[in-house]
């Protein structure tokens, strides 16, 4: 028995565009500079608060950055509404799901930066939700790359660090799964180079998504 968990973000869906989009409208109203989206895509798969005050070189989060984590919050979902801001999957994931969650001993779960509330839209609406039978988000966890999002996912499941696997394109998801004790497939179809992925402690990189099924089957 395995248990395989997918960061969300960079990993399943597309979903710079419309996080940066977001980010920047968030950055304009409290009187910052636009970022470049370089800065955005550094820092996605971070919990949200966090993220914002890295991206503005704060070592913490302080009332500013609150303040523009829930006004990003607020401003999301109308900016998702937009046209060309959806958040589409990867090319070649939707058939690696479906392979994984035919096989038996195979559990499939999720863990991310993202909401409570943002990862259930996408699973819902790639059809993906009776799939994903566990998950963490940036609503039960602290941010990534503490190792609670994968060890409670362990927990829930009755699974062992040891025969879980954590796939992700950031360098904190194998950060994360180094520190849990799981194992970590970096893919080189994200936001982070193969470099960085390897140089966080990547076990292995796959370079297409059909690549991830000789790791795990």
């Amino acid at each position: 028995m395995k248990l395989v968990l997918f960061d969300c973000d960079g990993t399943l869906v597309d979903s710079a565009r419309l996080i940066h989009e977001v980010m920047s409208r968030t950055f304009v109203d409290f009187g910052h500079a636009r970022p470049p989206i370089e800065s955005t895509k550094s820092i996605i798969g971070l919990t949200l608060d966090i993220a914002i005050a890295r991206m503005r070189d704060k070592p913490h989060v302080d009332d500013e950055a609150i303040a523009m984590t829930a006004h990003y919050k607020s401003i999301y979902a109308g900016v998702r509404a937009e046209p060309d801001m959806s958040e589409p999957l990867f090319e070649g994931i939707r058939s690696v799901i479906d392979t994984l969650a035919a096989r038996d001993g195979l559990l499939i779960g999720a863990v991310t930066g993202k909401s409570r509330r943002g990862l259930t839209h996408i699973l819902e609406t790639h059809g993906f939700a009776p799939h994903f039978i566990v998950s963490r988000t940036a609503d039960d966890c602290p941010s990534k790359p503490h190792p609670a999002m994968v060890t409670e996912c362990c927990d829930e499941t009755g699974m062992s660090t040891s025969d879980t696997i954590v796939i992700g394109d950031a360098i904190y998801d194998m950060q994360m799964a180094k520190a849990a004790g799981a194992t970590a497939i970096g893919v080189s179809w994200g936001y982070a180079t193969v470099d960085d992925l390897l140089a966080a402690g990547a076990d292995a990189i796959a370079h297409h998504p059909n690549d991830l099924l000789s790791h795990i089957l």
